[in-house]
């Protein structure tokens, strides 16, 4: 039997064209008809983040130079979500928080429940509105897809310098932004391109 090619995708669990472009993935690979194993891997969009998070609305209108061009920004992202079947829901979102604890949660998951996590994390951030730098918000959502365990892991810091060290490899070799996909160890392409074009590059690299 042929060995599943990997493809790792490097993605923040605030990134929202991260979940559309899972979506993206998802339909590419049912094009593609199997052959692939994905796994998540962890990237910061902001490492510096206090560990409590911040005020989304003031963090946003900083980042953009005021709040009209960061709600702007999300109308463009909620208009990309509805056409692969996404609802954001940004009047929802009030913090802007450190993914650290939900990337350990993520690796924690590796393997079979490791999709469900990271699906639960995007659409209680981004559809929910829930803040996933809160221990009780990420116990709950890992308890939910069958993840045991999650409130002993989090106190313990347990996978917290792993994290950051693959967070910092993937900047050493030059990633920038997010989603990015790799394929067998190979950094493809970034961004949450559509299905059809993944599908491409994917079937030309196993060619």
């Amino acid at each position: 039997m042929e060995q599943a090619r990997r493809i790792d995708v490097i993605s923040d669990a605030i990134c929202p064209w991260c979940w559309i472009g899972k979506r993206q993935l998802e339909a590419a690979l049912a094009q593609l008809g199997g052959g692939f194993a994905v796994y998540w891997r962890p990237y910061q969009l902001n490492p510096d983040m206090p560990f409590e998070g911040v005020e989304r609305a003031s963090y946003r209108a900083a980042k953009f130079g005021s709040l009209e061009r960061s709600r702007e920004a999300d109308a463009r992202v909620a208009e990309a979500g509805r056409a692969v079947g996404l609802e954001f829901r940004h009047d929802r979102m009030l913090r802007t928080p450190n993914t650290i604890k939900a990337h350990r949660l993520i690796r924690r998951a590796a393997g079979p429940r490791q999709d469900a996590m990271v699906e639960a994390l995007f659409q209680a951030y981004f559809h929910d509105g829930q803040d996933i730098g809160d221990d009780a918000t990420l116990v709950a959502l890992a308890t939910g897809v069958g993840l045991e365990g999650a409130a002993e892991f989090l106190a313990s810091g347990a996978e917290d310098a792993e994290v950051r060290a693959e967070d910092a490899q993937f900047r050493r070799i030059g990633i920038s932004g997010v989603p990015s996909f790799a394929l067998d160890g190979r950094v493809m392409f970034s961004g949450a391109w559509p299905a059809d074009r993944m599908a491409d590059v994917f079937t030309q690299r196993v060619a």
